[in-house]
């Protein structure tokens, strides 16, 4: 399994991008992530510090 960001609720506000010991997430031209999903190891990292709670598990 690998985590998704809702590009919908995404905020832009990138806490999720330094803490993914992987590195997977990128920023896009809008400013809000995305997670490479080939690339993520399912360590939930990233889900516990969104503050919009808008990332989940696929």
């Amino acid at each position: 399994m690998a985590y998704r960001i809702d590009d919908e609720q995404c905020t832009a506000c990138g806490a999720c991008e330094p803490v993914c010991p992987v590195e997977c997430i990128t920023e896009k031209s809008d400013s809000k992530r995305v997670i490479n999903e080939d690339e993520c190891i399912d360590c939930g990292s990233c889900a516990d510090v969104c503050p919009v709670e808008c990332i989940s598990e696929v």
